[in-house]
């Protein structure tokens, strides 16, 4: 009898009974989220981000982003913390050792606070709708990510660590951040030497050296130094590299404000990052070579303002004759840019929309101003579109606004999109035209077309699939403009990619039929 008892199976009714009190419980008193994502990206290179020679070799590579995303809510605190490695497949030994380091690194780590909300009784200040605080390492995306966002194109992404202060009232949306960046913690001073320092650069020579300690180099990546035979300083013709490619900010103050009233949205942006200033000179290497570079050895700050706004108007529906999308956007620099230049920039966008149907559609127009030939040493009107998404707006090729440079004389950028989306799948033909503003010392005006497809299929809930293809018709201008010496560069470039990406939520279950 005894051992009737302990071998009986327990009714399968009950169990799920019982998991099911479980887990209302819990989700009444908190939410958690548990997530990850694989994304393999395989790339064909032949000219992507910058002309090649003629001459050279398509590249080819598979790179690869794996995350686990961890998340936790509760009435008055929420938590969330996002943990990815990055790497190109074949990039380690199949066996590692110890002085390979460790690869993981953190994209996400922050809380939020909840200070005020008028849902919860409990709660005695009511003035606003909604007060919150988040804090950490965390994502930052503002209206369509033009000029902040979390670069998600790229496998390792963008992420801020800063304090975000969150406000929410009557339809108002009002967003205050600041950060403050160091390398390690100190015992004297506040100070911050960018990051991405390439380990060689070029000496005047043309060889190739290691990277003196506690120097930047000047040109764009660090490829090689680019100095002047006239006078021996270095001359800053070369593409200046922008999202804070090859120096960080110091630190930075944010000022977003939002309001949707019907079918328009509007919003306005304010942002402060200020750039460590440096004294640049020279350093004799092995041989007689010298290289130029920064050397961060001044405790003041280039301070850069960016400010303007973004208005989002829709008409119609889509039931009736269609909907009509509106785009316009006016943002202005001013202050000092990241080598102290007097800063005069400005950014305008325009684009319209038609969506009816599975069919979308319409034109646009980006200008980013640039220098002149006559703009005189010490001025700038260069805009930088901070820390956005380029790869998102200005061509997928990456020509413009990414880490290999952005040309002086700023860009003109006339496209047409269109977009056709079915159950499973969707495909989008994108066309550009890109033009400088400014009329370069050396070259015309036209850079480039562009014509970028992309197909993307939804395999099940959790996994799609990328199929992308880019052709540009080059001209020799693209290439001077990027401060490339390449009499015979291919002028046909290509880029293609296929990319899968699978997001599993690790906590949902498929409902299933219990049968009576």
């Amino acid at each position: 009898m005894y051992r009737k008892l302990i071998t009986k199976k327990p009714n399968r009714r009950w169990i799920m009974a019982l998991m099911t009190m479980c887990c209302s419980y819990f989700n009444s008193q908190a939410q958690m989220s548990l997530s990850g994502q694989v994304r393999p990206r395989g790339e064909f290179r032949d000219g992507f981000a910058n002309l090649t020679p003629a001459t050279s070799k398509p590249a080819g590579f598979v790179s690869q982003r794996t995350r686990v995303l961890f998340g936790y809510k509760w009435d008055r605190v929420s938590f969330g913390a996002t943990v990815q490695d990055v790497r190109v497949w074949g990039q380690d030994a199949s066996t590692i050792t110890p002085a390979d380091g460790n690869r993981l690194m953190l994209h996400e780590g922050w809380a939020e606070l909840v200070l005020a909300n008028k849902a919860d009784t409990t709660i005695k200040f009511k003035l606003l709708d909604n007060l919150s605080f988040k804090i950490g390492r965390q994502e930052l995306i503002f209206d369509d990510a033009r000029l902040i966002g979390n670069l998600d194109w790229l496998q390792q992404g963008r992420r801020f660590d800063m304090a975000l202060l969150k406000v929410v009232h009557q339809g108002w949306q009002v967003d205050l951040g600041y950060a403050f960046n160091q390398n390690a913690e100190s015992f004297s001073e506040i100070q911050y030497t960018p990051g991405n320092i390439p380990l060689y650069i070029k000496d005047t020579n043309g060889q190739l050296v290691p990277t003196p300690t506690g120097m930047i180099p000047l040109t764009v990546g660090g490829n090689a130094n680019n100095n002047s035979s006239e006078t021996g300083s270095p001359a800053f013709s070369s593409p200046a590299n922008s999202n804070a490619g090859n120096q960080n900010y110091k630190n930075f103050l944010s000022l977003y404000i939002a309001k949707k009233i019907n079918q328009t949205k509007v919003s306005f942006l304010f942002f402060k990052d200020d750039f460590g200033r440096y004294t640049k000179r020279s350093v004799a290497t092995t041989g007689t070579g010298l290289v130029w570079g920064r050397f961060f050895d001044q405790r003041a700050t280039n301070d850069r303002y960016t400010l303007g706004g973004m208005i989002n108007p829709v008409f119609g529906n889509a039931s009736g004759f269609g909907k009509i999308s509106f785009q316009g956007a006016y943002y202005h620099q001013l202050g000092k840019d990241r080598d102290g230049n007097d800063l005069n920039a400005k950014h305008i966008t325009a684009a319209a929309t038609y969506a009816k149907g599975k069919f979308s559609f319409g034109p646009g127009f980006d200008l980013l101003s640039g220098n002149k030939t006559s703009t005189p040493a010490g001025k700038s009107k260069r805009f930088d579109p901070l820390y956005g998404t380029p790869h998102k707006f200005w061509g997928f090729m990456d020509f413009f606004y990414a880490p290999t440079g952005s040309p002086a004389a700023g860009l003109k950028d006339y496209y047409f999109k269109s977009k056709f989306t079915a159950n499973t799948y969707s495909i989008t033909a994108d066309f550009h035209r890109f033009d400088a503003d400014q009329t370069p010392a050396t070259g015309g005006k036209h850079y480039a077309h562009e014509l970028d497809v992309v197909t993307s299929y939804t395999l099940n809930k959790f996994t799609s699939i990328d199929l992308g293809y880019s052709h540009a018709w080059a001209t020799q201008n693209l290439a001077t403009a990027k401060g490339l010496a390449v009499a015979n560069a291919d002028k046909s470039p290509d880029f293609a990619y296929l990319m899968i990406n699978i997001r599993p939520d690790f906590l949902y279950t498929k409902p299933v039929a219990i049968k009576q």
